[in-house]
């Protein structure tokens, strides 16, 4: 098999974003792609918002937006899966983001096994050294040509 260039991975990245409608809904945009590694965001929208009084967007778009961050990295590894679900996804929440921001999540799968995969991430609106949140998760990681639930 051969190796994409990154332009094609993260084009195909897009398309995979694109047919996943709570990705869609939540405007989820994938910024870069490397070799186990992603950076996805989300723009400002009031439809996102949480509490009216404030303005901050929900939680559950950070949860969201860090998951679905992780998962493309580690689909996005030199020994990318056929696809991966999330195991275990533990995220700690250090702030409010700020009203009117963009938010972004970057990823990195730092191990994978035959079996699991592991992944830090971390959210933020505007500056990578001031996060709003940071996760560290497990995922599954399924032979090339199966799906999700399906045994090989």
């Amino acid at each position: 098999m051969t190796q994409m260039n990154e332009e094609a991975r993260l084009e195909l990245a897009r398309r995979m974003a694109a047919a996943i409608p709570h990705s869609v809904a939540l405007g989820m945009y994938v910024e870069e792609i490397g070799q186990g590694s992603a950076v996805i965001s989300v723009p400002y929208d009031e439809k996102l918002v949480g509490d009216p009084a404030t303005g901050v967007v929900h939680g559950g778009v950070i949860t969201a937006l860090l998951d679905g961050c992780a998962g493309t990295a580690v689909m996005t590894h030199p020994k990318a899966p056929g696809g991966t679900a999330t195991i275990d996804l533990r995220i700690d929440y250090m702030r409010a983001a700020k009203p009117g921001a963009r938010i972004t999540a970057r990823a990195e799968c730092y191990r994978i096994t035959r079996n699991v995969a592991f992944v830090r991430a971390s959210a933020d609106d505007g500056d990578p050294a001031d996060p709003i949140a940071q996760a560290n998760g497990a995922f599954t990681v399924e032979p090339r040509g199966t799906k999700i639930g399906e045994s090989a």
